[in-house]
């Protein structure tokens, strides 16, 4: 047995209790995670398993369900020293990417929901959201900052095709004048270049792409409904072309399956127009310690061992450091390693010369609702 597994305080993740919760491949298809395992805030514990009998019909692959949310405010803040906003919107909760290693899907146990699979295909949209943030904006006691789209879910992940929240939402900064700041790896953000490109002509808009990996059948078993990373290359070159400054972020790194790819997606971003750069290391908050090496061991067996000692390296020794400033880079002689070569390839590849600033300077606060419109 793995000295790793062996040694772990927490026998749930022992190689035969992981099998034991993985669920049949029919029943997941087209999904991220490989268990259903109930959250954590739940008095009564479910785990999902292959009994064993034998099925005269393969069972039906889950759908996505999207249930209504009614949210009183929408903008949501944070404190965190080491982020570079301190407001954001997330106009949906879960993600249909169904990225395995998505830091937000702890998350979904404040819904009374597993952070595996029904993180991916139980889902909640913000019903009202645009009528919300012209509300928020018009308070008299809000100050214009950028807002970021992106930081928990993505918020153009396929639902946002039919229930446009994002389009909406994005109307509404556009008219007001309002800095937005968006990550996301979905070719759909292309769809709002008309709101977008405008937006940034006036220092109100960037984007950021995430690339994984370019191996694209790697990326369909790591994010199953994510853009292809040949998309997602087009969507940065498109977004470039409108003149939106685009980043690419090499978000996660994950040691031993795609640690190696690092000076390539720079250069692929950097040839597609891509003008900034940024980094996250794996991180494996709650829940993530489980999914992970779950995922790990339903697809790629021979890496368990190698991506846990690194990831340990990186922490301390633990699975997780949640100490802000390291949380997203680790430390150690691994992390200064992937560091440094995100460093000199960016040097090289001359990302992050210039950094693009979101302006406030033409914000014009909405009328709040029965104010009288002035006559001059």
């Amino acid at each position: 047995m793995s000295p790793i597994l062996a040694s772990a305080a927490d026998p749930r993740h022992r190689p035969e209790a992981i099998v034991e919760r993985i669920l049949p491949a029919e029943l997941r298809r087209g999904r991220g995670a490989a268990t259903n395992v109930t959250g954590r805030y739940e008095a009564q514990k479910r785990e999902d398993f292959d009994d064993g009998w034998t099925r005269e019909e393969a069972p039906e692959p889950l759908a996505t369900e999207v249930t209504w949310e009614k949210p009183k405010a929408i903008i949501a803040r944070n404190e965190s020293p080491d982020i570079p906003f301190d407001r954001s919107i997330n106009p949906y909760r879960g993600c249909e990417h169904g990225c395995f290693y998505c830091y937000a899907r702890p998350t979904h146990a404040y819904m009374g929901l597993s952070a595996g699979l029904d993180f991916e295909t139980r889902l909640f949209a913000k019903e009202g959201a645009a009528e919300l943030l012209e509300r928020e904006l018009a308070s008299p006691k809000y100050n214009p900052a950028p807002i970021a789209f992106g930081a928990n879910t993505d918020p153009y992940q396929p639902i946002e095709r039919r229930y446009r929240i994002m389009r909406g939402v994005l109307e509404v900064l556009s008219r007001f004048n309002h800095p937005v700041g968006i990550v996301t790896k979905s070719a759909l953000v292309a769809r709002d270049i008309d709101i977008l490109a405008p937006m940034a002509a006036k220092g109100l808009a960037k984007v950021a792409i995430s690339v994984t990996t370019l191996d694209a059948k790697l990326a369909r078993e790591m994010e199953p409904r994510a853009a292809t990373p040949s998309r997602r290359l087009a969507t940065i070159a498109a977004l470039s072309k409108a003149g939106i400054p685009v980043t690419v972020l090499v978000a996660p790194i994950i040691p031993s399956l795609t640690d190696s790819e690092i000076e390539r997606i720079l250069a692929a971003a950097r040839e597609a127009g891509a003008s900034e750069a940024g980094y996250v290391l794996l991180r494996l908050p709650l829940e993530l310690r489980h999914l992970v090496r779950e995922w790990l061991l339903d697809h790629h067996p021979e890496k368990l061992d190698r991506v846990m000692s690194l990831v340990k390296d990186t922490r301390d020794g633990k699975d997780y450091d949640a100490r802000f400033g390291i949380r997203g880079m680790g430390e150690g002689p691994y992390a200064w390693t992937i560091g440094r070569r995100f460093e000199i390839a960016c040097d090289r590849l001359g990302l992050n010369k210039r950094r693009s600033k979101l302006t406030t300077d033409h914000f014009a606060k909405p009328k709040r609702h029965g104010e009288q419109l002035s006559l001059f």
